[in-house]
């Protein structure tokens, strides 16, 4: 089976408690992880060749966490060592990355400081058949954003599927440019665009109903869905799948996802809970979902619903990236039936 390759930063995720207990316990809980990372550790666990491409710094941490993913299946071949340092960032169990109070510490890193020309992609793309980044990636640096463009013009030469999370991290976009002035260049070669009409409006200039949240309904959101997913495949040809995410609620959870192909707009079930334990990694899920119905050309609805699922389940799991196995993940389905 040819590679499902993910391109994005390592990231270790520093837990302090909101109290400040850390202090007094001189105990900080982390996760390794990177929203591409945490696609590519899915895919592996869901038993599906998975590869992962990162930037780190040659030194012992680095070898003992690439060690870590090989052991969890994850091919870490293609990684580049350069720079000095892994990127890192500093979020509480429990809270959003769109949180205003997650403290990025990732300027610098190994990743921030690639740069075009460094990475052979002809050798990288060997036997690899999906290409997978995030917005995250050009967020950094526009050097980074420049790398970004020359992996997706070798892999559009390959005929390689290539999918992008638009995850919106406005703290990171400090670099003087905008996402709408460097995400529609990058979207023009995927095949798959995966997000939210909120991500779409801010980084791809798609429209957004000022009062959508005031009409605040499941149909009037779906509508939107349906506006975003056919202007997205109108201004990008090479666009197959549209997929959307909506997730509401605060400590609790109501989730549900659409995925809109050849003119029409699939909805998954609707997922709720009273409360749930890490919302970190839940989007990634859902597009490894996405990967792993797709890339073994399952039906549409089929891979929709295992991708919400398993977006769903790792609410409840404290790290990163999701521990759930694909049978546990289609029992939760099993159980909504």
């Amino acid at each position: 089976m040819s590679k499902i390759l993910s391109f994005g930063e390592l990231l270790l995720r520093i837990c302090p408690d909101t109290e400040g207990n850390w202090l007094k316990e001189n105990s900080l809980p982390f996760y390794v992880g990177g929203a591409e990372l945490n696609v590519a550790t899915a895919l592996a666990l869901w038993d599906l060749p998975s590869a992962y491409l990162t930037a780190l710094p040659e030194n012992m941490l680095s070898e003992q966490i690439v060690q870590y993913l090989q052991e969890r299946k994850v091919d870490t071949s293609a990684i580049i060592y350069q720079g000095n340092r892994i990127g890192t960032y500093y979020l509480p169990k429990g809270k959003d990355l769109k949180n205003a109070g997650v403290i990025y510490d990732r300027a610098y890193s190994s990743y921030a400081e690639l740069q075009p020309g460094t990475i052979d992609w002809n050798a990288v793309f060997e036997d690899v058949s999906w290409f997978h980044f995030s917005a995250i990636c050009p967020a950094i640096t526009q050097n980074v954003a420049d790398v970004c463009e020359e992996a997706l013009k070798v892999a559009s030469q390959k005929n390689i599927f290539i999918s992008l999370d638009l995850n919106y991290r406005a703290k990171l976009w400090k670099y003087g440019k905008q996402p709408i002035e460097i995400m529609p260049n990058l979207a023009q070669y995927c095949d798959l665009i995966m997000g939210n009409v909120w991500a779409a409006n801010q980084m791809l200039g798609t429209a957004v109903d000022e009062n959508i949240h005031e009409i605040g309904t499941k149909e009037n959101y779906l509508n939107h869905a349906i506006k975003t997913s056919e202007a997205l495949i109108k201004t990008y040809p090479k666009c197959k799948y549209v997929a959307n995410t909506f997730r509401f609620g605060d400590p609790g959870i109501q989730y549900y996802t659409t995925l809109y192909t050849d003119g029409k707009l699939e909805v998954s079930k609707e997922y709720s809970a009273a409360h749930i334990v890490d919302k970190v990694g839940s989007g990634d899920c859902f597009m490894a979902g996405l990967i792993y119905g797709l890339y073994q050309k399952q039906p549409v609805k089929e891979a929709l619903e295992f991708a919400t699922a398993a977006a769903y389940g790792k609410l409840f799991i404290e790290s990163d990236a999701t521990t759930m196995s694909a049978d546990e993940v289609k029992k939760i389905i099993k159980n909504e039936q």
